[in-house]
């Protein structure tokens, strides 16, 4: 086995396209230490061991944390800057969020009260950002994955998705309440909202971390999920069992063929400036509506107060 000199943090490699990407990665980067990080102890071990099995590379680990729950998010973050102090591990040279959620309707909260999917899109990377952000090493990049939704026109998402519709970033960390809340329109307008607030999220990180590259990334339409898991059982067939008939077709992309683009993001030559948009690996502008500052600085200063960490720039501990 090789010893590894680096590591890569990555959520979102349980299943899916995630799944896809952690696997590409150890088969592709044999010197690089894959730190998962996974909702539950056991079931981190049980995707460690998988993943080393298929891949032949035994370099992978896992770290426990829920992204629904704040103080789980700041608790693997603190394990992450542990291991990392004591040389347990290799330097941080990466980090992989691609872990998301869309839900059935804008009414779930997570472990705090927030509304699910700006909690777990939003907060939860912005905190596990602002935890590790001064523990990555000069040249580090950082991808977090974004979705065309962002756009909210038929040509990015078929008309599958609402527009976002942005607001005061509180008011968005509510859950919604009564009829229109609990409809399907409202959780996947939630979802395309905090794909824009991801977008913010990036460009102000970019920001402020000058030695670092940060990227937004889509991976465009990628039926067959888990995604839609929150959705009915006809949406979750229509999502798993009828969408992915466009994968022969350049509208689509099966999980494979997009976890190993989605992999590609972190080990491709650099591909453009801290701060842009990545379209299947292709340097693209992000909607109009994206480049926005007074909205992520905004954003930021929300973040900072629903997650407990200072506004300023100062690392966070």
């Amino acid at each position: 086995m090789t010893e590894p000199t680096k590591t890569l943090l990555m959520t979102g490699a349980s299943r899916g396209l995630g799944r896809a990407a952690a696997e590409r990665l150890l088969r592709d980067r044999p010197d690089q230490l894959l730190l998962v990080v996974v909702r539950e102890e056991e079931a981190g071990y049980r995707l460690a061991r998988e993943l080393a099995a298929h891949t032949g590379n035994a370099n992978v680990r896992a770290v426990s944390g829920d992204l629904g729950s704040l103080a789980e998010v700041r608790a693997a973050a603190e394990a992450v800057r542990k291991m990392l102090d004591e040389g347990e591990i290799p330097p941080l040279a990466g980090l992989l969020a691609n872990a998301g959620a869309q839900m059935a309707s804008a009414t779930k909260a997570t472990a705090d009260g927030f509304e699910a999917t700006f909690g777990i899109n939003v907060l939860a990377n912005y905190l596990l950002l602002r935890m590790l952000a001064d523990r990555f090493e000069p040249g580090a990049r950082v991808v977090v994955t974004g979705s065309e939704s962002h756009f909210g026109d038929v040509r990015h998402n078929l008309g599958l998705v609402p527009a976002p519709r942005w607001t005061d970033p509180r008011s968005l960390a509510r859950p919604g309440s009564g009829p229109e809340a609990e409809t399907v329109t409202a959780g996947r307008r939630a979802y395309s909202t905090s794909k824009l607030g991801v977008q913010y999220l990036v460009h102000a990180f970019a920001r402020r971390l000058p030695e670092v590259d940060v990227y937004a990334y889509t991976p465009g339409l990628v039926p067959g999920t888990g995604l839609a898991r929150d959705a009915s059982a006809i949406q979750r067939f229509g999502f798993q069992r009828l969408l992915p008939l466009l994968w022969a077709t350049p509208i689509a992309s099966s999980p494979q063929t997009a976890g190993v683009k989605l992999a590609a993001a972190m080990t491709a030559p650099r591909p453009a400036e801290s701060g842009a948009y990545l379209d299947r690996g292709r340097v693209v502008p992000s909607s109009d509506e994206s480049y926005d500052e007074e909205r992520e600085e905004e954003l930021w200063r929300v973040a900072a107060a629903l997650c407990g960490v200072p506004v300023g720039p100062s690392p966070v501990s």
